[in-house]
């Protein structure tokens, strides 16, 4: 809606398109995207960044953070009203509680004590009655009973104590869809100075009954049928998620070894821990937004003998960089971080890809990192991260597998150990991940051109198969890396160290495909990668020009 109100209605059929509207606030894309988002939870500090700079500039107007309810469970939501409060900042933060997280509405007198305790005329009056009895024989005694018995009283009936604590006025709870009463209490609002939280409950979906119905569900849905809610099926046989995969082979290894404990930040359905919830309750933990307190937490299980398993999509494991390094690889625990939607995700965007994880963590001691060609595999890497004594983490895609057989009880891999898929005479394709069954396609269809090129699944990031790197260096002097990661310190460049420091790289031609060093939009995941020339005909033309390359 906010969108459509500020100029991009006649572009909002290209919403969350290649070249389109992006599905989050964007600074390029409007004067009125104040600032960017994709992640959770950073409004309020943002905001009060924006508040301070107005004052230094010394203009006056007012500055607004809007945060959900579901964001109000991250600590940064926290600094930020810590931050804003001490300061005594003058910052309005609009609470939009929609009931998903936050307790419900105790009623019309919370309400009304509310309006009564918090606007700007009973404000005036407590202000000018704090300094009267101040001066008054024991007067600051009698100020500290009166606010003890209006806080207390306050408190009993209405969440606002909360916010209180971190000096912010508070307002509310409000009816969201009350508009003649939203506006009224946002003309008082813009009367009052210094920091305000202006607590609106709201129904989520409201207007449309399926979402009405089924709030979760229509967080983040795709194509559907307007009239109905009925999601559009695409005909053809559905081959399952590696979200799905990942999730069914936990609940089966969790059956036998009840070591096993499932966390999720705030993202059950979306990791496929949904069914663990149900299946074994007592050892599923969902933190809320909170990244950095899940690894930590699960470090603090891994000390007592548990197998902990975090969940979270690769971008917003980001935010626990610290505790990965500190709490887990640096005491070597025997945490395992499962990173969902590794590599281009699609629509959602530049904040949504997760393209630096490999980067970001393949220097880290201590850690074996993976990442599966297909969903067999997936289930492998799983078996072999709960055999394995230290921390592990394994990458996987956003969307369906392969159709690889799956099984019932997965073998564990050899450490360090890739595989050899196609041998070849002319180059050879060392690809990681996502990246390798495309690579596969992409050397078969070359040898109808006459040329022979051998394909290589590396399967670790961290330790890399090394030996075998140099073995294929011995033979190949045309190699070519392929991932769905940033370049930059990527898996590319930590082949290229590795035949390095080995002395294996003389007379070699080496050329490395992944992403480039910008922020890559958002459009569908087969566009991005066509794009960037990492798709099936990208790697093939790639090959081709390697290959018959004169010295």
């Amino acid at each position: 809606a906010y969108k459509l109100l500020t100029g991009r209605r006649d572009a909002f059929h290209t919403l969350r398109t290649l070249g389109g509207v992006s599905g989050f606030p964007r600074m390029a894309e409007s004067p009125y995207d104040h600032f960017g988002t994709g992640h959770s939870s950073t409004s309020i500090s943002a905001a009060s960044g924006l508040a301070l700079a107005r004052d230094i500039r010394g203009e006056k107007h007012k500055v607004l953070a809007v945060i959900g309810d579901g964001s109000m469970t991250a600590g940064l939501a926290y600094e930020g009203l810590n931050q804003a409060g001490g300061d005594d900042r003058d910052l309005v933060v609009v609470l939009n509680d929609n009931k998903m997280s936050i307790s419900k509405n105790v009623g019309a007198l919370s309400l009304f004590l509310s309006r009564k305790l918090s606007n700007r005329w009973m404000l005036r009056a407590k202000k000018e009655f704090e300094a009267v009895a101040r001066i008054l024989p024991y007067g600051q005694e009698v100020v500290e009973l009166v606010k003890r018995g209006e806080e207390s009283f306050k408190g009993f009936f209405t969440p606002g104590m909360l916010f209180e604590a971190f000096h912010f006025n508070y307002l509310g709870p409000i009816d969201g869809h009350d508009l003649p009463k939203l506006i009224s209490v946002f003309k008082e609002v813009r009367e009052m100075s210094g920091p305000v939280l202006v607590h609106v409950l709201t129904q989520k979906g409201k207007g449309y009954s399926p979402a009405e119905a089924n709030p979760s569900y229509y967080h983040g849905v795709g194509s559907f049928e307007p009239e109905t809610g009925e999601i559009i099926k695409y005909s053809g046989t559905k081959l399952p998620t590696y979200t799905e995969v990942f999730g069914k082979t936990l609940c089966a290894l969790a059956a036998e070894d009840k070591r096993i404990v499932a966390i999720t930040a705030a993202m059950p359905e979306g990791t496929g821990l949904a069914e663990f919830s149900r299946l074994y309750p007592e050892r599923f933990v969902d933190v809320g937004i909170c990244e950095q307190h899940a690894v930590t937490f699960a470090a603090g299980l891994a000390t007592q003998g548990l197998k902990p398993v975090v969940a979270i999509y690769s971008t917003f494991l980001q935010r626990s960089y610290d505790q990965i390094v500190h709490d887990v690889c640096l005491q070597d625990l025997p945490v395992v971080l499962c990173l969902d939607r590794g590599g281009l995700v699609g629509e959602d965007g530049a904040t949504h890809h997760g393209v630096f994880d490999f980067s970001y963590m393949r220097h880290v001691p201590n850690l074996l990192f993976m990442a599966p060609k297909d969903e067999a595999e997936l289930q492998r890497m799983l078996a072999t991260a709960m055999i394995h004594p230290g921390p592990v983490a394994i990458r996987y895609l956003r969307g369906v597998g392969t159709g690889a057989d799956l099984s019932e009880r997965p073998e564990p891999l050899p450490l360090g150990q890739g595989e050899l898929l196609r041998d070849g005479t002319d180059a050879v394709i060392v690809a990681i991940g996502s990246r390798v069954m495309p690579s596969l396609v992409a050397a078969r269809e070359l040898e109808a051109e006459g040329l022979n090129v051998a394909v290589y699944n590396a399967r670790f990031v961290k330790p890399l198969p090394e030996a075998e790197l140099v073995e294929l260096a011995g033979r190949f002097t045309r190699i070519l890396t392929v991932e769905e990661n940033a370049l930059q310190g990527g898996f590319g460049s930590a082949v290229l160290e590795c035949l390095s420091d080995a002395g294996a790289l003389s007379g070699h031609v080496v050329r490395r495909l992944g992403i480039p060093d910008y922020f890559v939009e958002h459009g569908a995941q087969k566009l991005l990668r066509e794009m960037l020339g990492i798709d099936k005909d990208g790697i093939k033309a790639a090959a081709r020009e390697l290959a018959t390359r004169k010295s």
